[in-house]
């Protein structure tokens, strides 16, 4: 009191503020953690229509088409005649896999078209579907990342296991560079989505078993940046080019886009 009353004399305002500090404190700990909360429920509501969808979140964003349903076979793909070659080995296992186990061969696990953009690399997976009347599964591989860390893995698991029960299967990853890039190459943020999501891809690829009646054809523009651990040995050991189409194969293309069409005569 006789501090307050000589400031006072000497002119200085004196006010009581330690309830009012002790609550701004308070208050300056207690907001940001609220309002970090509310943009995290509201972000939750608005991306994936509460925590009850939480779970739709995890599983795979594939197209699957059944056997009867693809009408494709490599009667209907012009051209690259060589891929189409190559394909029809496995066509043969996937068919009729005794005759194969016989001899000591194994189903590839992977197989690896490459080619420039429009060379037909999405219909021949589909051929091969339509040959062996299984079922077709159809994803690109920038579909399995997201902002949150985990959720490409776990779509991942739940393709290859869905794929498992519904043999005779064929997975067709679009576009496998997005997931596939070599590891490494970024910090932080999606990049750890990402390796996240291609070490699992790793993992479900070995764990097929030799009697597995699924292969997976995966598709890239740019197999020169893919991680080396997907094309070792037991993986996409199994590369297959499938050229720009030529002009021999273009006209091919053309008869075969025609062929239940109605031409004029005078048409060549």
């Amino acid at each position: 009191d006789d501090s307050r009353r000589e400031l006072s004399l000497n002119g200085v305002k004196v006010t009581e503020g330690g309830q009012t500090s002790s609550l701004s404190g308070a208050l300056v700990w207690i907001l940001p953690i609220v309002g970090a909360v509310l943009v995290f429920w509201f972000l939750l509501r608005r991306m994936q229509g509460g925590a009850g969808n939480v779970l739709e979140m995890l599983k795979s964003r594939h197209r699957e088409v059944t056997g009867e349903s693809v009408t494709v076979r490599f009667a209907d793909v012009g051209g690259c005649e060589d891929a189409k070659a190559q394909l029809q080995d496995l066509v043969n296992f996937l068919r009729d896999p005794g005759p194969w186990v016989e001899a000591g061969a194994r189903l590839p696990r992977g197989l690896l078209l490459e080619g420039p953009p429009g060379c037909g690399k999405t219909l021949l997976a589909r051929a091969v579907a339509g040959e062996i009347q299984g079922k077709f599964f159809l994803v690109t591989g920038s579909e399995f990342v997201e902002m949150f860390v985990g959720v490409g893995a776990a779509r991942v698991r739940d393709l290859f296991d869905t794929a498992a029960k519904s043999a005779p299967a064929v997975i067709f990853l679009d576009e496998i560079d997005a997931i596939g890039r070599r590891r490494g190459s970024g910090l932080g943020g999606s990049h750890d989505e990402r390796e996240q999501t291609l070490n699992q891809l790793l993992v479900s690829l070995d764990g097929f078993r030799p009697l597995d009646r699924v292969v997976v054809i995966a598709a890239t523009n740019r197999s020169d940046v893919l991680d080396q651990a997907l094309l070792r040995p037991g993986r996409f050991d199994r590369r297959v080019r499938v050229p720009a189409l030529s002009l021999t194969a273009r006209e091919e293309v053309l008869r075969i886009h025609t062929r239940n069409k109605r031409l004029g005569s005078d048409v060549n």
